[in-house]
């Protein structure tokens, strides 16, 4: 009776190992996205803000910047960009492990984008659910974002 189970466990165990080597990993970091982070994203490794030339690992929480003559990572930004607000400089996501051995490339590709305020973030996006089967669309409301600017206080004027 013992070796039935035996071979029952040995044979069901097998059964398992096969059918778990075909399921798919999907990454998702929804929840470890920053609330300045823009909105419309499953994934993001980082972020590129071309505004302060500045790269953000979303899942370790640090900047990598250049500093001297070398690309350095930490977890907080040095002072001199201390008066921007990450709510509203306009981040790139970059899926590229290392992304500032492509500097050049990004800098030449986003560098537009430098003061483009108009970026919708997660802390801003609707958080209503359409018919309760998933997130409604995200809309950008203009007179609602202005609203919000005003009350926080920011310097710059995003009516281009």
């Amino acid at each position: 009776m013992k070796n039935l189970l035996y071979i029952t466990l040995l044979i069901g165990g097998l059964f398992v190992s096969k059918s778990s080597e075909a399921q798919v990993n999907v990454s998702i970091n929804i929840g470890s996205q920053p609330l300045w982070g823009p909105v419309g994203y499953d994934y993001v490794r980082y972020y590129y803000m071309p505004e302060i030339d500045v790269y953000y690992n979303v899942s370790s929480r640090k900047y990598t910047y250049f500093h001297g003559n070398r690309w350095v990572t930490k977890s907080k930004l040095p002072s001199r960009y201390r008066h921007y607000d990450m709510y509203r400089t306009y981040k790139v996501v970059i899926n590229d492990n290392n992304p500032w051995k492509y500097h050049k490339r990004h800098r030449s590709e986003y560098g537009r984008y430098a003061r483009n305020y108009h970026q919708v973030v997660l802390r801003d996006a609707p958080h209503r659910h359409h018919n309760g089967k998933g997130p409604a669309k995200h809309r950008y409301d203009k007179k609602s974002h202005k609203h919000h600017d005003k009350h926080r206080g920011h310097r710059h004027d995003h009516r281009r």
